[in-house]
């Protein structure tokens, strides 16, 4: 299932859940930062740790 099709499910908890996991992704950025551990993220078909900042766990601000 690709992004289009679970933002335009009828179910609405699924419809409703590609905002939890990017919700879940920040919160993780987060976390990651303050705590400095490193992120596990898959890239395609590699596995990555990634280290988070500070910077990278803020939010962007719009000019």
């Amino acid at each position: 299932m690709n992004q289009n099709a679970i933002e335009q499910a009828k179910d609405g908890d699924m419809a409703g859940s590609i905002h939890a996991i990017r919700r879940a992704a920040k919160r993780a950025r987060q976390v990651a930062a303050q705590t400095g551990t490193a992120l596990v993220v898959r890239r395609g078909e590699q596995i990555d740790r990634v280290t988070v900042n500070d910077e990278d766990a803020l939010p962007k601000q719009t000019a």
